[in-house]
């Protein structure tokens, strides 16, 4: 960074906004998969949209590359520093502007953290439905930069279904406020979805208005065990129609990470016996205290006595709905304690999900020998969690268990990326998931947003049809 670009900056933020030598410590280039190998130069922390307008009108016209942070629980390498990138955080941008009940919407800067989101909804008798393992740490900006998806999309939706409006701030400095609060506002572009889910490679997203629920009056929680995939779709299936809009959850651990999570993670206790080959949690969320543990139960005692279940146990207490979703939560630690392994977020349809633990390991162990494969995950949208890992004393061969699962995913129509993103560690296999007319399409609106390539440069898409890994 040329010495006048950061005297400028430091003109646009004081001493409060700028960061730099020592004061740049480790947790500006550390995310969730470990520390960086870049030091950025400066990190920049702006207080307000003005600031951060007039930040990267600065970095536009001296063409420095910068990379945005928000809580840096990102998975797919999108935040941490790149050679010659300064880091913009959001960690000053972390207001909850207004709550409005009447309309159900709350305005928040891009850097409030998830679970301060939902508490001052909460406050407010409200909730705001987005849940995921990272919720202290991850910010709205991130969630909203990947669209995030976490355990309660099949009743609520993604992030991009929970957002009204938003304002963001071009390459150039330009502002874009879109922070309207209505439903329905049919008025040319959409233009906040350009922003959703496009990691901050078109612009960076500084403040938001999101889609609040009334709380609902009941939790239910069932912790079952299954003996087939069949009797998991059946299950699901009947769950659907008996419960409808109230299933707020369906989750699903195959039998090894089930193994996994009560013997690696501390505190959990085995809801049902092991020895079955699926468990799965179903949540009720609704708004009939009365009737709505019967109606549960009831669909419950169906599934049992119709052979779908082979064993369950239903919450009596919040202590209790905790303690499964423990067991639930538990699947991310003991997946990362498999490491060194290759992680994947991948959609499915749920048909291509019976086979998918035959199929992966019978293509890993030819290609690799002795492999571990561990699946879980929102199967009600979709989506699986898997940890793949060779059985060898030498380094862990990635690059070919990625060609392997990527591979097989795009056989079957799936996504490389359910909920996670693209950031950098998956750019390279964008092709199994997205046609060349729809990545040239994606390079064409970079070009055309960020014609100085300086907004997060290198995520999602490669910049020329010439970089080495370009899909």
């Amino acid at each position: 960074m040329k010495p006048d670009l950061l005297q400028e900056l430091h003109g646009i933020l004081g001493d409060k906004g700028i960061l730099t030598g020592a004061d740049v410590h480790e947790g500006y280039y550390t995310d969730a998969r470990g520390t960086g190998d870049v030091k950025p130069q400066a990190v920049l922390r702006p207080a307000s949209t003005e600031e951060m307008s007039q930040v990267l009108a600065a970095c536009h016209a001296a063409f420095q590359p910068v990379v945005l942070q928000g809580g840096l629980t990102g998975l797919v390498v999108g935040a941490r520093p790149q050679e010659g990138e300064i880091a913009i955080s959001l960690e000053r941008m972390n207001r909850v502007e207004s709550i409005d009940t009447d309309a159900g919407t709350i305005t928040v800067q891009a850097g409030t953290p998830l679970q301060v989101v939902q508490e001052a909804a909460d406050a407010h008798d409200m909730v705001y439905p987005l849940d995921l393992g990272a919720r202290g740490s991850a910010s709205i900006g991130g969630n909203l930069s990947t669209n995030a998806g976490g355990n309660r999309v099949i009743r609520y939706g993604m992030t991009r279904d929970l957002t009204l409006g938003l304002e963001a701030v071009l390459a150039d400095g330009t502002v874009v406020n879109s922070l309207n609060g209505y439903i329905k506002n049919n008025t040319g572009y959409d233009l906040k979805q350009l922003f959703i889910g496009s990691e901050g490679t078109l612009g960076l997203i500084t403040r938001a208005t999101l889609r609040l629920y009334p709380k609902p009056k009941t939790q239910v929680v069932a912790f079952c065990a299954a003996d087939s995939f069949d009797a998991v779709r059946e299950l699901m299936a009947h769950m659907r129609a008996g419960l409808g809009a109230d299933l707020s959850a369906f989750e699903v651990i195959w039998s090894k990470t089930y193994d996994v999570i009560l013997s690696d993670v501390p505190g959990i206790r085995a809801p049902v016996p092991t020895g079955h080959a699926f468990y799965i949690l179903i949540e009720m969320m609704g708004s009939d205290p009365i009737s709505d543990k019967g109606k549960f139960e009831a669909c419950l005692a169906q599934a049992l006595e119709g052979g779908m279940i082979a064993d369950a146990v239903l919450s009596r207490s919040n202590a209790e709905i905790d303690a499964f979703w423990d067991v639930r939560d538990g699947m991310a630690h003991a997946m990362g304690n498999q490491r060194p392994a290759t992680g994947f977020d991948i959609s499915l349809s749920v048909a291509d999900m019976e086979n998918i633990e035959e199929e992966l390991l019978t293509r890993l162990q030819a290609a690799l020998g002795p492999s571990r494969l561990f699946i879980g995950g929102h199967l009600a949208d979709g989506n699986l969690h898997l940890v793949a890992k060779a059985i060898t004393d030498g380094p862990q061969p990635s690059d070919a268990i990625q060609d392997i699962v990527y591979g097989w995913v795009g056989e079957v129509g799936g996504s490389i990326s359910a909920e996670h993103g693209i950031g950098t560690l998956k750019r390279a296999h964008l092709g199994q998931s997205r046609s060349p007319a729809e990545i040239a399409l994606m390079r064409t609106l970079k070009h055309a947003m960020d014609p100085r390539n300086i907004l997060n440069p290198g995520r999602v898409i490669a910049w020329s049809t010439n970089d080495p890994d370009q899909t």
